[in-house]
């Protein structure tokens, strides 16, 4: 008997579950790596990173996709330059925007009326939206997809994990904390969750990890350092790299430039390509 086979009946105008999930499959099988990137806690800059990141892949040439699934709190839009972006619907689906020919980004801050506008949905709504955003939307043939959860363990990240779990191959999970103890027991918290869910665990981004003076560019620990490294250490999980403090980073997020873009030549930059060079293995352009 097939798994799709139900008693109940599906009204002749409405797809069926059987076949919603079949073009779910069909958009999924044609995007090469999926990685999450996640935080235990938010305030960490896990959406910068995200953003960075995927950029940082967009330059050297790969097809991107960036899904910003953080409902509660889209900033995706605002660190693009975006917000003035909606969406469109295509032949097949929903159209992401384009930021670059080679980068496309879906938000629900594309479907609010203005940044002001606050996203008051319960947890099925809000799982059938990132459902939606991953089945309905055209993102076409991608080397990665980029999604930027919302922090901690709950509703919007299970329902991405398991969504991108099924049936689907090169998944993984990055997740992003700071140097203060608080943030570093939250991160064991994402570790858990992820290997409890069989999403494996890229690696751990240690985020303001000291502060880059904006004159000489020398990183000085004015925190904490390093216990980044040493939780993953302690979770045998990889290490990816420090980002320290930077002003830059904060004014490039509010000018909608993203700072790899405007701070291309800083060790900063560098370190967000080591970090996506990390990610391209087995990946032909």
């Amino acid at each position: 008997m097939s798994s799709c086979t139900s008693s109940v009946e599906t009204p002749s105008d409405q797809p069926s579950a059987c076949e919603l999930k079949a073009k779910m499959k069909q958009r999924l099988d044609r995007i090469k790596r999926k990685i999450l990137v996640m935080s235990g806690k938010g305030g960490v800059g896990k959406s910068s990173t995200a953003v960075n990141l995927a950029l940082a892949l967009a330059q050297d040439g790969y097809a991107v996709g960036l899904l910003d699934i953080d409902l509660h709190g889209p900033s995706v839009p605002k660190m693009l330059g975006l917000d003035d972006s909606q969406l469109q619907n295509g032949p097949d689906g929903l159209l992401p925007v384009e930021y670059l020919h080679n980068m496309k980004v879906i938000s629900v801050g594309f479907l609010l009326g203005g940044a002001e506008e606050a996203l008051m949905w319960r947890g099925p709504a809000k799982t059938g939206l990132i459902q939606q955003f991953l089945r309905d939307v055209e993102w076409g043939d991608l080397d990665f997809l980029i999604v930027d959860c919302p922090p901690g363990t709950g509703d919007e990240p299970m329902t991405a994990v398991q969504t991108l779990l099924d049936g689907t191959q090169s998944s993984g999970a990055v997740i992003v904390t700071t140097p203060q103890e608080v943030a570093l027991l939250d991160v064991q918290k994402s570790i858990t969750f992820c290997r409890h869910l069989e999403m494996p665990v890229l690696g751990i981004i240690e985020n303001m990890s000291g502060f880059a003076c904006p004159k000489c560019g020398e990183v000085v620990d004015i925190f904490k350092s390093g216990g980044g490294q040493q939780i993953a250490e302690r979770m045998k999980a990889p290490f990816l790299g420090k980002i320290p403090m930077d002003p830059a980073m904060v004014m490039a997020g509010d000018s909608g430039k993203p700072y790899i873009a405007i701070q291309g030549d800083s060790a900063t930059s560098e370190t967000y390509r080591k970090i996506a060079a990390s990610f391209m293995q087995d990946i032909d352009k």
